[in-house]
């Protein structure tokens, strides 16, 4: 029998509970036959925190960790779930035990796996300086100011870095299902992995993170001209003339509007109107039944085909099956905000 491969989840009180325990969940159950057949599991998962008191994460759920630091002197892997942080503050508030820990487990051997917004952990203790990560696409922002010597590659998925692939990151929420499922296939083989992705209904999300992604809008920089033209984009992104008509009511010269544009938002003014079509696109093809072509013209695209292109090209996917991945099925469609559906009751 296979040596057993040890992992140590570990939890910051700004964890959320459901990657903790559905990694443990699903590297648990990896190797254990259900019908009644011998067992062979493959993983130890623990759950470790700086102590064995109760901890109380940020969703407030409680969580009783099995081990403390102290009595783990060394593990194969260690396994770093989400936090939920909003700034650079409740980063540097990160329990500096923990990271120490992390730090030291992984000078010792241990390979780091970390999943959505775990990847700001290990950058925050200096683990991907030099590396590439991805995380949660809406951290991305957070991370790249914070921590540009790290690669970030907010599109995918799954990015493994260091040396042998021994630091692996994931991106948004769910993906941590790939992320375990990728441990259990390095430990146990491709088709245990599958075994557990038909066991839990586990889905392997292809499309990287991109079809998931929104546009995030910076209207806080303290840019008065910037934050009106804006303004005025949004409710004008679908004119021809957008970007001419955007520069003339600003009344700046062009180049002083594209630099002062970019550096206020993050985006050339193209860039900026292109992602705001295509995410008008995303809400139209997520909830109304319009042709696609139809949507093209809805967001200032008389060319379909141009309008095919540019929504791949920031999708990741084409429009139709952006529209067959997130758009809800029919019996959630219709229901209003107070759980009823359009025009009829909801029978009892």
């Amino acid at each position: 029998m296979r040596n057993q491969v040890h992992v140590s989840l570990v939890v910051f009180p700004e964890c959320d509970p459901s990657i903790v325990y559905g990694v443990f969940d699903t590297l648990w159950a990896a190797g254990r036959d259900f019908s009644h057949k011998e067992d062979h599991p493959i993983f130890v998962p623990r759950i470790v925190s700086s102590s064995k008191q109760v901890l109380q994460l940020v969703t407030g759920v409680s969580i009783l960790p099995q081990d403390s630091i102290d009595d783990v002197g060394r593990t194969d892997i260690v396994f770093v779930p989400n936090v939920m942080v909003k700034s650079i503050e409740d980063l540097k508030a990160l329990n500096r035990e923990l990271l120490d820990w992390i730090k030291a487990m992984h000078r010792q051997g241990a390979a780091l796996y970390a999943a959505c917004g775990g990847s700001l952990v290990l950058a925050e203790a200096g683990l991907l300086e030099g590396e590439a990560a991805t995380t949660h696409w809406s951290y991305a922002p957070l991370f790249k100011r914070y921590y540009p010597g790290v690669t970030l590659h907010a599109d995918r998925l799954i990015v493994q870095s260091g040396d042998g692939h021994s630091v692996v990151c994931s991106g948004g929420a769910s993906s941590w299902q790939d992320l375990a499922l990728l441990l259990v296939a390095k430990f146990a083989g491709t088709a245990e992995a599958i075994r557990l992705s038909k066991l839990f209904l586990y889905q392997w999300h292809r499309d990287g993170q991109l079809p998931y992604a929104c546009m995030i809008q910076n209207v806080n920089h303290g840019d008065a001209k910037i934050e009106s033209a804006q303004q005025w984009i949004a409710l004008n992104y679908d004119r021809a003339d957008v970007v001419a008509e955007v520069v003339r009511q600003c009344g700046l010269p062009k180049r002083t509007f594209d630099r002062r544009f970019r550096t206020a938002t993050g985006y050339s003014p193209l860039a900026y109107i292109q992602a705001l079509r295509v995410e008008e696109a995303k809400q139209l093809l997520e909830t109304t039944g319009l042709g696609i072509e139809a949507i093209g013209r809805e967001i200032g695209y008389e060319d379909a085909s141009s309008f095919r292109r540019l929504f791949r090209r920031l999708a990741g996917i084409g429009p139709a099956k952006y529209r067959r991945k997130l758009q809800p099925p029919t019996m959630v469609r219709g229901y209003d905000r107070v759980g009823r559906r359009s025009g009829s009751p909801v029978s009892s």
